[in-house]
């Protein structure tokens, strides 16, 4: 099983840590592409329009600034960089030995700067977003496209992908083929009166809580009809119709 998360805005800054070493990384056919974004976003950083093109808030800029130092910042592991709402859910420093065993070796952080990381990888704190069209790259969800569908078929194996990204990130890799058909879409919605409706922001934290029960039940469907009996009897979930060539969709009750 792989387990598909996005990356959040908010992370962690380090004050230690030795700086980053790209042959150190999990993914390491992603190299040429990361050191190509990483260039293009450290020269972007340190223009004057940099928070324009970046898209970042006024409230930013501390933050893209210090991505000009990417290269020589100190690093912290995956797992201790990323907060807000879904991480905080997941909780990773808290799951039992084992659990945290599975984490290392089935999620996935979809990243803008660094394509696929893993919880154990070292990186910096940086401020990048998928939906950015950066100067000398291009847009980043478009550049992804191709390193990411040449390595994350591979990690995903003969499992089911879980996928948990928001839609600016799943537009960097959608899985094809028969990979397709074992790739469940995670949608979050709220029963009420008038029927099922989308949850947004909140669905973080339900996305959170659904990695972290993945994990710490040490369940490894292998189809989606699997997953959704590895979940039921934690969440009220339901599954669309299986067509060939394409994802299902898998919608979890926010719990009340």
């Amino acid at each position: 099983m792989l387990i598909l998360l996005p990356p959040s805005e908010g992370k962690a800054v380090g004050s230690r840590g030795a700086p980053l070493g790209l042959d150190r990384l999990s993914f390491p056919e992603l190299s040429a592409t990361r050191r190509q974004v990483l260039d293009a976003l450290v020269a972007a950083s340190g223009r004057a329009d940099a928070l324009a093109v970046l898209g970042a808030p006024k409230g930013a800029a501390d933050r893209v600034a210090a991505n000009t130092e990417l290269w020589t910042a100190p690093t912290l592991r995956v797992a201790d960089l990323y907060t807000g709402v879904l991480y905080d859910a997941l909780d990773l420093a808290s799951l039992d030995p084992a659990a945290k065993r599975r984490a290392t070796r089935r999620l996935v952080v979809v990243s803008a700067l660094f394509g696929a990381l893993h919880p154990n990888d070292r990186v910096p704190s940086y401020r990048l977003s998928m939906g950015v069209d950066l100067p000398g790259v291009g847009p980043l969800a478009r550049a992804w496209r191709e390193p990411l569908g040449e390595v994350l078929p591979a990690a995903a194996g003969r499992g089911v992908v879980v996928d948990l990204r928001s839609s600016t990130y799943a537009a960097a890799w959608k899985p094809a083929g028969d990979l397709a058909e074992r790739t469940v879409a995670v949608h979050v919605v709220r029963d009420g009166a008038g029927g099922r409706t989308a949850v947004s922001h909140m669905a973080k934290h339900t996305r959170g809580l659904v990695a972290r029960e993945l994990l710490a039940s040490g369940a490894d469907p292998r189809t989606p009809d699997e997953l959704v009996e590895a979940l039921g009897s934690a969440f009220a979930v339901s599954i669309d119709e299986a067509t060939p060539g394409r994802p299902r969709r898998l919608e979890v009750v926010e719990p009340g």
